[in-house]
């Protein structure tokens, strides 16, 4: 699961994400990126949960909506500034694709922003030869404090 924020405060936003969700079982630091495409706007905080869960991925999908919609994201521009992002990223052993769910994330292998805090909790997903460190423009502030 990756979450990022860019509009108000932001750190409240993530915290409050996290928060929401159940089963856990990682959490990676937190770390300031540029926005990739979309309009000219502030920089993101982005970070990835690590869930144990049994719950479809349907499901995980109606929790990242329900957190964005709590942090009172509205959909206005497409890749523009937000209060709040949810993306389900992986699930181990399974694939969707669905008009609106696609697991794993399409783009997820091509986004330092999700790449360098997932190196935090699920090194063995990144793709062979990656390197965390090498990612320009992504600065790590340290763990959330909840």
């Amino acid at each position: 699961m990756a979450l990022g924020s860019n509009l108000g405060d932001r750190m409240a936003y993530l915290r409050t994400a996290v928060d929401g969700f159940d089963d856990v079982d990682g959490i990676s630091d937190v770390y300031e990126t540029k926005p990739v495409g979309g309009p000219e706007q502030g920089a993101y905080l982005n970070m990835v949960l690590r869930l144990r869960t049994s719950v479809s991925a349907q499901e995980l999908l109606a929790q990242c909506r329900a957190r964005e919609l709590e942090a009172g994201r509205v959909h206005v521009v497409r890749w523009g500034p937000r209060t709040l992002d949810a993306d389900l990223l992986w699930i181990d052993g399974e694939r969707v694709d669905t008009p609106d769910l696609v697991v794993p994330h399409p783009r997820m292998y091509e986004r330092d922003f999700v790449l360098v805090p997932l190196a935090d909790v699920g090194p063995d997903v990144l793709p062979d030869g990656y390197e965390p460190g090498a990612a320009d423009g992504v600065v790590h502030l340290g763990p959330l404090h909840l």
